[in-house]
């Protein structure tokens, strides 16, 4: 199937409500789902983001430049899950209870100011990983077009392309709160901690970059790509005093690269 086709599909999901909500990160897969949701709707859909402790700065400007761009009313709503202990614990659901809140955010939302509908950018591809938090989702009634279409993440980057949207080749980016591992707990120092590690390494042109934390956050685990391993170790003496100057005591780089959800290998077998 061609991108105009599965654009039209897409936008045929939509042409079935009267208004709705777009669960809007500013990845790809939201921005597709927002971008659809405009195109059927016009002013009656709205792209709502949480600002959280486990958002990246960065990530939330990149947001508000994407909604822009798509040209979709956009709120920005603040949440934050350290205020549940639950998440905080950081159990292997942890993003249950995260994405519960967030549904819960976004319901109230729509019944004060009559949505119909509440959508999320979840695509057929997350049907493979660990997603506790699709459960939320769907126990608040949160739709997921998207995996319903069952379009896989490189479907919504040829749409993305086919828009002509800028985020159709953006590297994945998880929450925060997935570089810290399970039964560690969650705090906002170590959260400040991460993004400014790993703000450093996007500065320097790194373009998939994790700085996993370990031991209590005395650790730090950086992936990048393979092909830019060496590039971290050009910037060694410079990278090694930035992050102690965070921290960090012991600073790794692991050789098997960046790869997505690598906490969740504990989880396998």
């Amino acid at each position: 199937m061609q991108a105009e086709q599965k654009l039209e599909a897409l936008l045929e999901w939509f042409r079935s409500y009267s208004s709705a909500l777009i669960a809007f990160s500013g990845g790809v897969d939201s921005a597709v789902v927002a971008a659809a949701a405009k195109m059927v709707l016009g002013g009656r859909a709205l792209a709502v983001t949480a600002d959280s402790s486990t958002m990246p700065r960065r990530e939330l400007e990149h947001a508000k430049r994407v909604a822009a761009e798509i040209g979709i009313k956009h709120r920005i709503i603040k949440e934050d899950e350290l205020e549940d202990e639950r998440f905080c614990m950081n159990p292997e659901n942890r993003c249950y209870y995260c994405r519960s809140k967030l549904a819960l955010a976004l319901r109230r939302i729509a019944e004060q100011e009559g949505y119909e509908l509440i959508a999320d950018g979840a695509n057929a591809s997350d049907l493979g990983e660990h997603r506790p938090g699709l459960k939320a989702l769907r126990e608040h009634g949160i739709r997921s077009p998207l995996l319903e279409l069952n379009m896989h993440k490189q479907d919504v980057r040829e749409v993305a392309a086919h828009l002509g949207l800028s985020v159709s080749t953006k590297p994945a980016m998880a929450c925060l709160a997935s570089r810290i591992p399970y039964g560690e707990r969650i705090t906002r120092e170590k959260l400040r901690k991460v993004e400014l590690a790993e703000d450093y390494l996007f500065e320097r042109g790194f373009r998939n970059v994790r700085v996993r934390l370990h031991a209590g956050g005395t650790l730090a685990r950086i992936e990048v790509e393979q092909e830019e391993l060496g590039r971290v170790l050009e910037l060694r003496e410079e990278l090694t005093q930035h992050l102690r100057s965070l921290g960090f005591r012991y600073i790794t780089l692991d050789l098997l690269g960046y790869r997505a959800g690598s906490m969740d290998e504990v989880l396998e077998g």
